[in-house]
């Protein structure tokens, strides 16, 4: 039976009501495999090899069936030992450690990318990882963007400002809507947001036109190995917000997705494939792609919840298909 190993934050933080990473574990547990659970810490390097520290993990039964929280109790998980096993003999690595996407994770993906070479498969790439910063990622399709700048020169900033008179500016690392300011025409405080932003003037930030369409709802979608779950969850802002994230206070309603959307995926999906990004998240905002958020995605529950759906079932066995297609 193939082994599947889950590279995540500390499990006694995951959220039972709404954790993404939970579902793809009881999709796992489900279909049979044998799932681990592993950390950052537990990664280790010596004489040429990838060992992880894993303890083998499984959700009980009943709660594994319907990942109701309302049932899930203190014990709805259980850990075995530590092991120390070489990552190349599990079949699959689900990479889902949240961001923040720093150095320590960046030196994750080299340790991944050794197991990759000797087999394994792991989700998502980890050279794509690292090459794909979620929103400078997007602008390589053109056609599916907004108007916007990437410098940390003020006066390149402020000229994109005053073509456009309205403009949300946000780091390029920034998670959750954290770090995200709409200045509008005539905004006495723009030099300080553009200041605060790009340190003043040592690191890069975006600029991108106002799409007034984001109080509709910012877009979340969803593509597996390139082709997009038919639902999309539009995340709404909360009364006087610009930020539809739901960590910034948004609310989620699930929407087909209109044939705009489709036509987004339409062009990305190629891509992702091609860099062996598996599973993916894109924003979209009224007509218009913003970010491809490739580290951690989420929204599975929300989706499955509204529409009867089972995205994490689909990824797995997806993922079984390319492992099955890989070993004849």
């Amino acid at each position: 039976m193939p082994k599947i190993a889950f590279l995540m934050d500390p499990i006694e933080t995951v959220s039972v009501k709404k954790d993404s990473t939970l579902a793809m574990i009881a999709a796992a547990q489900q279909r049979g495999l044998e799932v681990f659970y592993l950390q950052q810490d537990g990664l280790v390097l010596s004489a040429g090899v990838v060992t992880a520290l894993t303890r083998a993990l499984k959700l009980r039964d009943d709660f594994c069936a319907t990942l109701d929280p309302n049932t899930a109790g203190d014990d709805w998980y259980a850990l075995g030992d530590e092991q120390a096993v070489a990552l190349a003999e599990m079949d699959i690595v689900m990479m889902r450690k949240d961001p923040p996407f720093d150095m320590e994770y960046i030196y994750t993906t080299y340790l991944l990318e050794r197991a990759e070479a000797e087999g394994v498969m792991v989700v998502n790439r980890p050279s794509a990882l690292r090459d794909c910063n979620e929103k400078l990622f997007a602008t390589l399709f053109r056609q599916c963007c907004p108007e916007l700048i990437v410098s940390r020169r003020m006066d390149q900033l402020k000229a994109f400002h005053k073509q456009h008179a309205n403009v949300v500016f946000k780091k390029l690392d920034g998670m959750g809507g954290a770090s995200i300011f709409r200045v509008m025409e005539q905004d006495p405080n723009l030099s300080v947001v553009l200041e605060t932003l790009t340190n003043s003037g040592r690191e890069q930030i975006m600029g991108q036109v106002y799409l007034p369409e984001i109080v509709d709802g910012d877009k979340r979608i969803l593509l597996i190995n390139g082709e997009p779950v038919p639902y999309a969850l539009a995340r709404i802002p909360s009364a006087g917000e610009t930020r539809g994230n739901l960590a910034a206070g948004g609310r989620g309603e699930g929407r087909p997705l209109t044939d705009r959307d489709q036509w987004i995926a339409q062009q990305i999906g190629p891509e992702l494939k091609r860099r062996g990004l598996m599973f993916v998240g894109i924003d979209v905002i009224g007509d218009y792609l913003t970010e491809i958020n490739v580290t951690c995605p989420t929204c599975i529950r929300e989706l499955n919840e509204q529409f009867g759906l089972d995205i994490a079932g689909d990824l797995i066995d997806t993922c079984l298909q390319q492992l099955e297609n890989t070993q004849v």
